[in-house]
């Protein structure tokens, strides 16, 4: 075990390498219905190893407002691409979220410096200069997730016991920053409108798939989905064995994918229900819409155009953004 810094926890020390070095994670926050929204990010471990962070952006700051009104999230390391371990464990961790907005520049500086540095593929070779008039995308927003209950299991398909790991029961989270006043922005993409042809034509193609639904003690659960079977009304799921809770009620399906070198990456996320068929892994999952995705895909020029398009949508957000905040608009400042 390693003593987090500025904290009485500890943390597993054979966790460290997945919760530094993953590139992906399955980042579930709760609607004010209290249903699972299971998103792809890119998870960062704080400097003093407190706590477990997710970025999302000013413009789009969703999935931060969500975890301002209830605090409780998951996040599920179950990608193995690009961590150079052999057979790394999956990872479930539960915990509770604190928002940070309060200092967008700061934010912002850290966002930079630690993406460029985890993800240098995905910005080899920008001009400087167009980098510099991406604050619409690098301008931060941090939920910082204090781990409550961890879980870990030798392989996805959880034929084993899972390791578990519980903080002093005296562990609180900070308080999250204050919410702006006035009103969030809207949702910005567009969904698909057939969940049917996303079902049929791109989800078995995606390699990475988990399944998120919310636990007796109202804390989001998610694990990997271990092969999937398409149905007139969804999908027949076939998940692990020692799961922590049997998956019931409103449920979201999430898959992905991306190189090695993250230079791109495709995802797509289903929200539904999940019911057990009565075995013990296998389960359908009902179907009700598809939400909006965030993919850069193709080559790197196709993907910096598709980047393009994002912007003209989410730049003219930067502004009143900030202002809500009562703070100019963030610069980018390359490390």
């Amino acid at each position: 075990m390693e003593p987090v810094a500025g904290s009485s926890m500890e943390l597993p020390t054979e966790l460290r390498p997945v919760l530094e070095r993953s590139i992906t994670a399955q980042y579930t926050s709760l609607t004010r219905a209290l249903a699972p929204m299971m998103v792809t990010i890119t998870p960062f471990v704080a400097d003093d190893r407190a706590t477990l962070d997710v970025y999302t952006g000013l413009t789009y700051p969703t999935k931060a407002e969500r975890a301002r009104r209830n605090p409780k999230v998951s996040l599920l390391y179950c990608d193995p691409g690009g961590l150079g371990l052999e057979q790394p464990p999956v990872v479930l961790v539960q915990g509770l979220a604190t928002v940070r907005d309060a200092d967008v520049q700061a934010n912002t500086d850290r966002y930079v410096r630690l993406a460029m540095a985890k993800t240098p593929a995905a910005f080899k070779g920008q001009p400087k200069f167009l980098l510099r008039t991406g604050a619409w995308y690098f301008a931060a927003i941090w939920v910082q997730v204090t781990p409550m209950r961890i879980w870990w299991w030798d392989s996805p398909t959880m034929r084993n016991q899972p390791d578990q790991w519980v903080a002093p029961a005296e562990t609180v989270a900070p308080p999250s920053d204050p919410a702006p006043p006035g009103r969030q922005p809207g949702a910005w993409l567009e969904p698909a409108s057939d969940w049917h042809a996303t079902a049929r034509d791109v989800i078995p193609r995606l390699e990475q798939r988990s399944l998120a639904w919310v636990g007796a003690d109202g804390f989001p659960v998610s694990v990997p989905v271990t092969s999937l079977d398409h149905t007139e009304r969804g999908f027949r799921l076939h998940v692990g064995h020692h799961l922590p809770g049997a998956p019931a009620g409103p449920a979201c399906l999430t898959v992905h994918t991306h190189p090695k070198e993250f230079t791109s990456q495709e995802n797509r996320t289903l929200i539904g229900e999940v019911a057990g068929r009565g075995g013990s892994e296998e389960f359908d999952f009902i179907v009700e819409r598809a939400l909006a995705h965030w993919s850069v895909t193709g080559n790197k020029l196709v993907a910096s155009v598709g980047f393009v398009r994002k912007r003209r949508k989410l730049k003219p957000r930067l502004a009143s953004e900030a202002a809500r905040r009562g703070q100019p608009v963030p610069t980018v400042r390359l490390p």
